[in-house]
């Protein structure tokens, strides 16, 4: 009898753990499943509905004087916020060149892009974004924007106060066909017509890394115009002795730009000494075009 009460006690227990068990297995494998659909859905891209999309990948290109490092804390400001950034070493030789150069980085990035320049760089994005169907926005940083037929030189003069020409310094050079060209570098009084509100010690190294630009750049006329038919950015520094303010108006209200932000006290370098707003500018476009 007593045999017989503990068999039926062993099979009671063990028919209760069982079953709980069973429960157990159900209720991880539910909070699994559970877990890989939430997990599934943050990892999915995202699009319509108000969703966040892929962000696209944000080119910047330098100008004269300068090289990709010009960039350093505009990009810092754009990756903090998840961009992922690409800064195109602008060769400096002038259209023919400097064109094809960036056309072709543009050509290896997938997805959609947002192309941005300061100075010189804008007549190089003119011209190399036109025909790119991955570029989706355009954002001039103190730039020239140029129409077809149009030179640097006509325009850097079509309004008074660029002090670039008094301050850039002439060094021959030979060319791969041995012919001479020239160079021209910012000198060392350059700072109050090129970056007058940077420090001076940041001067001195922005002028001992310049990368020098042909002055050919000048004379060579643009052979398209990519804000025709690409949304643009555009920003003026106020107190920009190299292009004029003025200038930077007048080119952005021509190529009906979307926004245009004035910084009264920046000078040329606006993306060195104004990165923020650099950077919400940029963001900006991103945003209006993702």
């Amino acid at each position: 009898m007593a045999d017989d009460l503990t068999r039926r006690r062993v099979l009671a227990t063990g028919a209760a753990l069982a079953g709980s068990a069973a429960v157990i297995g159900q209720f991880a494998a539910a909070s699994a499943a559970s877990a890989a659909s939430a997990t599934s859905a943050a990892e999915a891209p995202r699009s319509g509905g108000g969703s966040p999309a892929a962000k696209p990948t944000v080119v910047l290109v330098h100008g004269g004087y300068a090289d990709s490092s010009c960039w350093n804390a505009t990009i810092q400001e754009l990756q903090d916020q998840g961009y992922t950034t690409v800064c195109g070493s602008n060769p400096l030789r002038g259209i023919p060149t400097d064109a094809p150069y960036i056309g072709s980085l543009l050509d290896s990035i997938s997805g959609p892009v947002v192309l941005v320049a300061h100075s010189m760089g804008g007549t190089v994005i003119t011209n190399a974004a036109a025909g790119k169907a991955n570029v989706k926005a355009l954002v001039y940083i103190a730039a020239f924007v140029p129409d077809v037929g149009e030179t640097q030189g006509e325009l850097i003069t079509k309004f008074p106060g660029s002090e670039v020409e008094p301050v850039s310094v002439p060094v021959p050079y030979t060319k791969a066909d041995g012919t001479t060209g020239t160079d021209l570098y910012l000198s060392k009084d350059g700072q109050a017509a090129f970056a007058a509100d940077l420090t001076t010690a940041a001067f001195r190294v922005l002028q001992a890394t310049q990368r020098p630009f042909d002055a050919d750049s000048f004379v060579y006329p643009t052979t398209a115009a990519a804000w025709k038919t690409i949304p643009s950015w555009g920003l003026v520094a106020g107190q920009d002795k190299a292009i004029p303010p003025a200038c930077e108006r007048w080119m952005y209200s021509r190529a009906n730009a979307r926004k245009v932000v004035e910084v009264p006290l920046s000078s040329h370098v606006a993306m060195i000494s104004h990165p923020r707003i650099v950077a919400d500018l940029i963001v900006e476009a991103a945003e209006a075009i993702s």
